[in-house]
């Protein structure tokens, strides 16, 4: 062919073409997408790599100019060499060589995975609330995840979950399916996690995270949090105090097993992994079949602990407890009066004593059940609940009217998901119950657990609510408790026993939906032992949890202080009772720091003590709103200090509430020194005046003087503490 120079401008100009459309395309592939996730005052921040993958480049304190973020991976020189130790969501099996949020075996057999980012969306739910959408896909597997992120902008929290889904033709099985996969950057970090036991909940522990993997998790099955809660702190670069230092809170809003990892990797970077636990729960997907994770909550401050908290209460009332706004009642339970020992007269005469004590409620616990395995002690009678002729042969009907009558509430003990083998529901429905068909029974406080995976177990759960409150429509108050954990997991309906974990929780949630779509209002308590189950996902359908069987006033200070940094004060079911060697006052002081409730034998208080309770709930009542709303400030920590104090002030910083408690009972021990307040307005002039005194008491503080906010958190004021002043409350008040 000969030379001709209209077919060289052709080539030249198609050769343009195509180099300008390469370039263009270049161009495009290699824009990195940033996604910044902003709250009042944080910011985390994901971007889309160049090969599509999804990573973390910044979480911490958001940036004046948000522009700024993608600078952020140019300024590390650290040697990644997998490209994924800042994965937002990391999977198994490809190139990574740290721990997965999410591992699969493909329908083929295939145990790789790799996710690639398709697309995202922002949604505005409120004023205050976002969710952003992030659909990630691998290239080679019809195979998806969705990644959700909900903000709460105003308090800093950030809730994360996903919803992995089945597009493949056959059946794949998720080995592990974690929440949330954060990434953190600091020189250092420590980690306060909580142990515990039956009466010893909310121990903590802090250590420096060191190399390697570090789990906190359970597999019990229910009653989950009994060994180790979920709830963590994790603090960069020191220990954080009370108000100072970057801390991350964070927990699991799951009522079963959950499993929370805690991975220094090798460029010294801290993954956080969380969800619910993997152990024996491999769950199979079909065709077209999705999972949804449970929600992985998380906040975050750089002004320490106490702020942190503070944050994480507001957010609570506002959005994940129920009736987190509204009001609780005070109550008279008889549990540590009668125990199983009671009739109809006792009770009646207790629905007296609640009247004279000055309560809102009478709360029948554990034994008023079963007929032909009388519940006379724990070994028999769970699971029967018809009422027990021989203690109330006029029913709850009849105690119920005669509440009203006395111008009080009647609330119920019940512990719908267990049973004891000693039970007509045992006799008839052996598969009801989770045992192993070959293995000898194990029981945990001679009991077992129901199965409820199964619908029929769902249905029977359901209907025992919602017998009581069609029988006795007074009904005011349920204190539902769960005592016993799994052992010899296994239900008679599942197909695939490695399901069983998770559809157990999953089928508790449909009952509670099904009781809050009918009854949305009645109070009801999350009791289990003791602390053995709360969490944001159960307390979306109670009102409040029972922090400790243990209600030893010393212990209870310790035990409340560690739940409060987590859970605000009017989600704490606190009572006074006879445990402990102090006197009522110190014991009611204690337990008015959130819900209060009496379990005490009102016919047995001296009259001093009597007048004593009485006036106690009046004072109670006069500010409790600021307990149960206010901002929460713990003043003098009682692992530190001889004398913990704690103090309640509400939004316009004008009203507060400090408890003042002894907790070192050794020669001349107190407040030797003024304990310095915090959240007032320096500007405002306050009064500090003692309330609930015991009847002929005076107050040593002279509650007419006048202190400037600002004097009050410099120098601060002495309460007075000693031992024969061993709990003070003081009312703040501004002075206009």
């Amino acid at each position: 062919m000969g030379f001709n120079s209209s077919n060289l401008k052709s080539g030249y100009k198609s050769a343009a073409l195509l180099f300008l459309f390469a370039v263009a395309a270049s161009a495009t592939f290699a824009q990195e997408t940033t996604i910044p996730i902003e709250t009042a005052n944080n910011a985390m921040v994901l971007q889309v790599a160049k090969n599509k993958d999804l990573n973390t480049i910044y979480f911490g304190v958001k940036l004046s100019n948000a522009a700024e973020y993608g600078k952020v991976p140019g300024v590390y020189n650290q040697d990644d060499y997998t490209g994924m130790l800042n994965s937002a969501y990391t999977s198994s099996g490809s190139r990574n060589l740290v721990e997965p949020a999410i591992s699969v075996t493909h329908a083929d057999g295939n145990n790789s995975l790799d996710l690639k980012y398709v697309s995202h969306n922002i949604t505005k739910v409120s004023d205050d609330v976002s969710l952003l959408t992030i659909q990630l896909k691998d290239p080679v597997y019809d195979f998806e995840v969705t990644l959700y992120y909900k903000s709460y902008f105003k308090d800093d929290v950030i809730e994360q979950w996903s919803t992995i889904k089945n597009n493949e033709k056959g059946v794949v099985t998720l080995n592990k399916f974690a929440s949330a996969n954060l990434y953190l950057k600091a020189g250092s970090f420590w980690l306060r996690q909580y142990h515990g036991d039956w009466a010893k909940e909310m121990q903590p522990e802090e250590t420096q995270i060191t190399h390697g993997v570090k789990t906190i998790d359970t597999k019990l099955g229910t009653r989950a949090n009994l060994f180790e809660p979920s709830v963590f702190m994790v603090s960069l670069d020191k220990p954080a105090t009370e108000d100072e230092g970057t801390v991350l809170y964070g927990g699991v809003e799951w009522s079963g097993n959950f499993r929370e990892d805690f991975e220094l990797d090798p460029t010294d970077n801290l993954r956080i992994i969380a969800g619910a636990n993997n152990y024996a729960s491999a769950y199979t997907l079909k065709t077209g079949e999705d999972f949804k994770t449970p929600a992985v909550w998380y906040t975050l401050s750089d002004k320490g602990r106490g702020d942190a908290s503070r944050k994480l209460q507001s957010w609570a009332r506002n959005y994940k407890l129920l009736d987190g706004k509204g009001t609780r009642m005070t109550l008279l339970n008889n549990w540590e009066s009668t125990y199983f020992d009671f009739n109809e007269q006792k009770l009646s005469e207790l629905l007296k004593d609640t009247k004279k004590l000055g309560v809102d409620l009478f709360l029948l616990d554990d034994g008023w059940f079963a007929n032909k395995y009388p519940r006379n002690g724990d070994h028999a009678g769970l699971g029967d609940w018809q009422e027990n002729k021989s203690k109330l042969p006029n029913g709850i009907a009849a105690l119920v009217k005669e509440s009203q009558t006395d111008g009080v509430k009647f609330g119920i003990w019940i512990e719908p998901e267990m049973v004891n083998p000693k039970s007509i529901l045992y006799e008839k429905h052996p598969d009801w119950v989770v045992k192993q068909p070959k293995r000898d029974e194990y029981y945990f406080r001679n009991q077992l657990v129901l199965d409820l995976t199964n619908p029929k177990v769902q249905d029977f759960v359901f209907n025992i609510v919602d017998s009581l409150f069609v029988k006795n429509p007074g009904l005011a108050f349920i204190k539902w408790d769960c005592n016993a954990v799994i052992y010899n997991a296994y239900s008679a309906r599942l197909k695939d026993q490695s399901h069983f974990y998770v559809d157990y929780v999953r089928g508790l949630y449909k009952v509670l939906e099904r009781i809050r779509a009918k009854y949305p209002v009645v109070p009801m308590m999350l009791c289990s032992g003791g602390g053995g189950r709360v969490d944001y996902a159960a307390l979306q359908y109670f009102t409040e949890f029972w922090p400790s069987d243990n209600t030893d006033p010393i212990e209870r200070i310790f035990i409340q202080w560690e739940y409060s940094y987590f859970y605000p004060a009017m989600a704490s079911a606190n009572h006074v009772t006879d445990w402990g060697k102090q006197p009522l006052k110190f014991r009611t002081d204690v337990a008015m720091m959130g819900r209060l409730g009496f379990d005490i034998v009102v016919s047995k208080l001296s009259g001093s003590d009597l007048q004593f309770a009485q006036d106690a709930v009046k004072t109670y009542n006069s500010v409790k709103q600021t307990i149960w709303q206010g901002d929460q400030y713990r003043l003098s920590d009682p692992r530190e200090k001889n004398v913990a104090s704690i103090m309640y002030l509400d939004a316009a910083k004008a009203n507060g509430v400090m408890f003042n408690y002894l907790v070192n009972y050794r020669y001349d021990q107190g407040s030797k020194t003024p304990i310095r307040l915090k959240g007032l307005d320096p500007k405002k002039n306050y009064k500090l005046k003692e309330i609930n005194l015991y009847p002929g008491a005076s107050s040593s503080i002279d509650g007419e003087k006048t202190y400037q906010g600002d004097f009050l958190m410099k120098v601060g004021f002495n309460p007075q503490v000693n031992t024969g002043r061993s709990s003070v409350v003081l009312q703040i008040s501004e002075i206009n």
